[in-house]
């Protein structure tokens, strides 16, 4: 999944990016919301129907011995979502709609992906699936105004914004790349109320395997309202801080209720 590596880095890990990949407003905000860029994603209406379903109630309960989800009263129902889920695994990109999909709010979820992911057949399917790419080193202007135009026509967006998989259980740094579109979508819409969802993933093996188990917890959205818009910077590492500080709430109450024993590498890109 995306690692906001590039786009996602704060002002002062790295040079200035060039003034344009800043510039990622898509309209007024008197504007009506518009319909997102065609080509970069879209649901197929017979592909969504039947992967999320099939992996809902058969891949799941197959593999895994317990998944347990609480929290799901904090979903909105209504209204532009980015969901921030902790990345522990690469069976988050299934249990994040298992636990906040379809079935939970009536609403399909859009993954920001990295642009090798949505390669040949692979890619074929991402993208019928509600996926677009963005490169994590060069981040094109239209892949961050496509996920800017999916918050402005109320949709939700899942955006991992550790940036990798991490299999010690520690809430890493945030990348800001979240935040960053999350305000820009407000200010370009005023009272648009774009809600941020914190989501702890925690398994019971590190790498998890057959009949494993897994505790989702779902916290209290954060609003991109409440905070200044009018100086974007300063609101994304607020917004930021905020989002790693419920984050770290949420692993830190599914570790005391399930102390499974871990022992593994802080970051890891192996299968699982």
């Amino acid at each position: 999944m995306i690692s906001l590596n590039s786009f996602g880095r704060d002002s002062s890990d790295t040079p200035p990016a060039p003034k344009q990949d800043m510039e990622i407003t898509t309209h007024a905000s008197s504007s009506p919301p518009k319909k997102p860029a065609t080509g970069i994603s879209r649901f197929s209406p017979w592909l969504m129907p039947l992967v999320y379903p099939l992996g809902r109630h058969v891949v799941l309960p197959a593999y895994f011995g317990r998944i347990e989800v609480s929290g799901q009263e904090n979903l909105p129902t209504d209204g532009p979502v980015i969901l921030a889920p902790t990345h522990r695994s690469r069976w988050d990109a299934l249990l994040v709609p298992y636990a906040a999909g379809r079935d939970i709010t009536g609403h399909d979820l859009r993954f920001m992906v990295s642009a090798d992911e949505v390669k040949g057949l692979q890619g074929w399917f991402i993208r019928r699936l509600g996926g677009f790419p963005i490169d994590p080193k060069r981040p094109a202007i239209a892949s961050l105004r496509h996920g800017v135009e999916l918050l402005e026509n109320r949709e939700s967006l899942v955006i991992f914004p550790e940036g990798g998989i991490f299999r010690d259980r520690q809430v890493h740094s945030l990348k800001p790349g979240l935040a960053r579109l999350a305000l820009q979508a407000e200010a370009n819409q005023p009272g648009l109320g774009v809600k941020i969802v914190p989501i702890s993933l925690h398994y019971s093996q590190a790498v998890p395997g057959w009949r494993s188990q897994v505790a989702i917890r779902i916290g209290e959205p954060l609003k991109a309202a409440n905070y200044d818009l009018e100086q974007p910077k300063v609101s994304a590492k607020r917004l930021t801080a905020d989002l790693e500080l419920s984050l770290q709430e949420l692993t830190s109450n599914l570790l005391a209720a399930h102390p499974w024993p871990a022992i593994a590498p802080a970051e890891s890109n192996t299968e699982g």
